[in-house]
């Protein structure tokens, strides 16, 4: 027999979606305000014409980043930065969340404790800061130049998500590990053949957690990689470069967005020209999610929970 909602109830439903569709709204506007912007012409953009859908329609803003070949070697970086980190960064998070699990380890509380401690009290930007200068120094002394490694050696730890990792494989049974360990299974194979298959929601929402991470990292590339003459423009991952683009070029920052060093003819803003910019940057992220949406409830339950 169905049940009869009460009115409380369904006054209930109506707030809560509500709130939930105001909210949405307001996450998907400023993607579709970026694309309006890019999409429209000088006038309309800076003269703030554009509310929500695009005025006077123009593709040159597009065009103008499509054919920008250091916005594209800024883009490769930024691609760079984001696999190899993560590659890094889950993988030595996946042995470290292993050991942890062990209850064989020696001291394993208090290595659990210190690796809980980083979450309460931070060391600080200062110690993090030479931390990723001594990283570099120790690269150039090897012969390694290019800081984006510095980017992808130096930023790999994150307490949150080896406790995530830790909590699934502690939810793994004990008896299947003593069955490979009867057929033989050495520890490398416990952990590949055991382990990774039966946390792969996990994984992959850790995974998910260090890529967006990565992709999105800005303040450490713009601190650590520098620009200028000494620079290397060449090794800035692209959100350094949009950050420069906004500084030299358009109206947020006081200078002119119509002058020579821009465009001659100013059919087209350069503020079109950055939300352009912003919209392929997270082309990237957009296509990638869905297809991880799916482990990720089922990745945080299992390593948040502990049974």
């Amino acid at each position: 027999m169905k049940r009869k909602t009460e009115v409380s109830e369904l006054i209930f439903k109506i707030i809560a979606y509500f709130i939930l569709i105001l909210f949405s709204l307001m996450c998907v506007y400023p993607l579709i305000y970026a694309l309006s912007a890019a999409f429209s012409s000088a006038d309309a953009v800076d003269g703030g014409k554009v509310i929500l859908w695009p005025v006077d329609v123009q593709g040159s803003a597009f065009k103008h980043v499509l054919t920008d070949n250091r916005f594209w070697i800024n883009y490769s970086n930024t691609l760079f930065v984001t696999f190899f980190g993560t590659v890094w960064s889950l993988g030595y998070s996946i042995l470290g969340a292993y050991a942890l699990s062990k209850k064989r380890l020696l001291g394993r509380h208090g290595f659990n404790f210190f690796l809980v401690f980083t979450m309460w009290f931070s060391a600080g930007i200062i110690p993090q800061y030479m931390n990723y200068m001594q990283t570099s120094q120790v690269f150039t002394s090897i012969g390694i130049t290019d800081l984006k490694w510095t980017i992808v050696i130096a930023m790999g730890m994150n307490a949150t998500n080896i406790i995530l990792l830790r909590n699934s494989f502690e939810g793994v049974p004990s008896e299947i590990e003593e069955a490979a360990r009867i057929d033989g299974a050495t520890e490398l194979q416990v952990l590949t053949k055991v382990y990774i298959p039966m946390s792969k929601a996990t994984i992959a929402t850790v995974a998910l957690f260090f890529g967006i991470s990565r992709w999105n990292g800005y303040f450490w590339a713009y601190k650590v990689i520098p620009g200028g003459e000494q620079g290397q423009e060449y090794s800035w991952p692209v959100q350094v470069y949009i950050r420069d683009f906004l500084n030299t070029y358009t109206q947020i920052t006081g200078s002119s967005a119509g002058d020579n060093k821009w465009s001659p003819d100013y059919t087209y803003s350069a503020t079109s020209v950055l939300y352009a910019m912003v919209v392929c940057a997270v082309i990237p992220i957009l296509a990638i999610y869905p297809f991880i949406q799916k482990y990720f409830a089922k990745g945080v339950n299992m390593g948040g929970v502990k049974e």
